[in-house]
């Protein structure tokens, strides 16, 4: 990113929010379930899979918390009501762990005893550092118990990540979404250059293929999306045994062109009240985007 791009995507925290919401808005399906199940069905019809996910991190109290248990509760019913082809992702923090492990686990169970009754499957997103030995660990455990309806992120871009995920093979089947990473991490522990964490993310990739693991190839990177094509064609692995994931509103003709070559395909569908943070995000990683709201700022996009 230039130093232009990075000053640019510096600046999006002090855009006025109306105008952040309208350039992020292709970013998130809106503020409600309904928002989340329409966009849902369209990306269904088009034979593209999804991943809900209710917007909002790092939960404070344990009432704030159990709300929002009970919103991803909702999320796991209206999947099975409307027949959708989905499943649901949650970040760890959003379900209790920065309060207490104990109760993240207590909240996460009641969430997978719902998707194990309508055979389906919850994602447990990662989050920056502090929290991923608690992540992991709690993903194998959970794992002995709901098997593949529970899954978890890795990141390339960290250092440890090859080794946390020969720990997982070595300990049971899994089902992981690796993704390069967005958080800002300090350089003893996470890869800085592109190139770094591109050919980490391969690594990864022939790696966990080649032992049987589910992966969910997320990336927009056309490196990294046609290295996932040629692995899963050298090992001869059918399309039941793998995906590639995208984010909502990133790269749609890509996409589909990922879909028309016969691959399954999910995109991650981000919905709620809590849009400002993640839409601010998404905004700094894309300094294109972020170069219309600057423009919209100053009156220069008339």
């Amino acid at each position: 990113m230039s130093v232009f791009s990075k000053l640019i995507a510096w600046s999006i925290p002090f855009v006025p929010k109306p105008i952040v919401g309208y350039f992020a808005r292709p970013y998130i399906a809106g503020e409600t379930l309904a928002d989340g199940i329409r966009v849902v069905r369209e990306l269904n019809a088009k034979g593209i899979m999804a991943t809900m996910d209710v917007l909002g991190e790092s939960v404070n109290s344990r009432e704030e918390t159990v709300a929002m248990r009970k919103h991803c509760e909702d999320v796991l019913h209206a999947i099975n009501e409307h027949k959708l082809d989905a499943n649901l992702s949650i970040k760890p923090t959003q379900m209790g762990l920065s309060i207490d492990p104990a109760f993240f686990e207590e909240n996460v169970r009641v969430l997978l005893d719902i998707a194990r009754g309508y055979n389906n499957f919850v994602r447990l997103d990662m989050e920056d550092h502090p929290y991923t030995d608690l992540t992991l660990e709690m993903y194998k455990k959970l794992r002995r118990d709901y098997g593949r309806h529970v899954g978890v992120v890795l990141q390339s871009y960290l250092r440890r990540t090859e080794a946390d995920l020969r720990d997982l093979m070595a300990d049971g089947v899994t089902n992981i979404r690796l993704c390069k990473g967005i958080y800002v991490e300090p350089e003893a522990i996470a890869f800085k250059q592109r190139g770094e964490v591109q050919d980490n993310y391969k690594r990864l990739i022939e790696l966990g293929l080649a032992d049987g693991v589910y992966i969910g190839i997320a990336t927009h990177d056309d490196v990294l999306l046609e290295h996932g094509m040629e692995t899963v064609k050298k090992i001869g692995l059918t399309r039941e045994q793998y995906e590639f994931q995208m984010l909502l509103g990133v790269r749609h003709n890509r996409r589909d062109e990922i879909v028309g070559m016969g691959h399954h395909l999910r995109v991650y569908v981000p919905f709620g009240d809590q849009w400002y943070a993640y839409s601010t995000r998404r905004l700094k990683e894309n300094p294109s985007m972020a170069m219309h709201v600057l423009k919209a700022v100053l009156g220069m996009g008339k």
